[in-house]
């Protein structure tokens, strides 16, 4: 079953920390812990019972308590989705626009995809000289698809 644990804006990562060290040392049954930036002030948990779920969170501060109606899978499946990597709809060659950091606004062309760290390389376009810069996925928008740029 999965349940949803209120917690203090701000505080979700602190509190999944303490949760998952309390589950880990007194074998707690909870199989999973998901935090999701979209949804500030909750954790969602899943585990075996509702009586196992709220004594994992007894004495962890800014736990404030258990929605007492469980959810179903597809309830959380669009959060799911969401939560995938950037990476995986930006391909090599494509122009893509900077959004963040230092060279916001400016353009860019892929030279290389690390999915494992969720980075992109990229060659800035609008320059004297074209310089290689690593950053987060996130931090870039695509322009236009290789696949479209070579068409025109």
């Amino acid at each position: 079953m999965i349940y949803v644990y209120r917690v203090t804006a701000g505080q979700e990562k602190v509190v999944l920390d303490m949760l998952s060290k309390k589950v880990k040392k007194e074998a707690l049954k909870i199989h999973s812990i998901a935090y999701f930036e979209d949804l500030k002030g909750y954790l969602i948990v899943e585990g075996e019972d509702e009586v196992s779920v709220r004594q994992a969170g007894l004495r962890i501060p800014h736990i404030k308590g258990v929605l007492e109606k469980p959810m179903d899978v597809k309830d959380i499946e669009g959060m799911i989705e969401a939560a995938k990597p950037a990476v995986l709809s930006i391909s090599k060659g494509d122009v893509v626009e900077l959004v963040s950091g230092p060279f916001k606004g400016e353009k860019a062309r892929v030279i290389k995809i690390d999915t494992n760290k969720d980075e992109v390389t990229v060659e800035l376009t609008e320059v004297a000289v074209p310089i290689p810069v690593t950053i987060k996925a996130n931090t870039i928008k695509v322009f236009q698809k290789a696949a479209d740029a070579k068409q025109n």
